[in-house]
């Protein structure tokens, strides 16, 4: 019995060291890290952008943290930006770091592809602005129509690669999902790192899916 209730000590001050380390200290470093004070807060499009960002499966694909170069130097090179820091996450929950890279870290995309338009067309049809991607097209984000409305977005795209007849109009959500992209610009300097560097142009070899 003696022994049974020492086991059971034990593995209660076990559990309780774990729960400290894995949980609340960390949570206590969270609760004092410094956001940067340029990362913006979500707007509600963008939000609504992120949860489509998670249900199309794009996280399984890309990642948003852009590694060390005292760890390597692939990513530097590739003019992903600096590593991210913990405050860069603050407004992620969840986070979508991402553990795969079959297509470019999105960390910054938004400063190595400001436009809209670039977004719209790769959304309906990725080979018409990088040819051999192989990222699925979303053309389920769009609607074809003979003729678009005054409030419709028109999504131009370049030959052959449009309808042959009527227009390409984007949904609600790919204008959201493009709208939380093209807020992934951490271009700013982060408070615990060096002035970060500078972005790849929309010409990166590295963009290629």
């Amino acid at each position: 019995m003696k022994r049974a209730l020492a086991i059971m000590i034990g593995a209660a001050f076990i559990l309780l060291l774990a729960t400290l380390t894995l949980v609340v200290l960390p949570y206590i470093q969270m609760s004092t890290e410094a956001v940067p004070p340029d990362l913006k807060p979500y707007t509600e499009q963008e939000l609504v952008g992120r949860q489509s960002y998670i249900a199309n499966g794009c996280v399984y694909c890309h990642s948003q943290q852009p590694r060390d170069p005292s760890f390597a130097t692939g990513d530097r090179d590739r003019g992903w930006g600096r590593p991210g820091v913990p405050g860069d996450y603050t407004y992620d929950r969840p986070h979508l770091l991402g553990t795969m890279r079959t297509g470019p870290d999105l960390f910054n995309i938004a400063a190595r592809q400001p436009s809209e338009d670039w977004h719209l067309i790769h959304l309906y049809n990725p080979q018409a602005v990088m040819k051999g991607s192989i990222m699925p097209p979303y053309r389920f984000l769009f609607r074809q129509v003979e003729k678009a409305g005054p409030e419709d977005k028109v999504v131009n795209m370049p030959p052959p690669y449009g309808p042959e007849s009527g227009q390409i109009v984007a949904t609600d959500e790919a204008m959201a999902l493009i709208a939380y992209l093209l807020s992934l610009d951490h271009t700013y300097p982060a408070p615990t790192l060096p002035q970060p560097l500078e972005p790849a142009t929309e010409q990166t070899q590295t963009d290629k899916e």
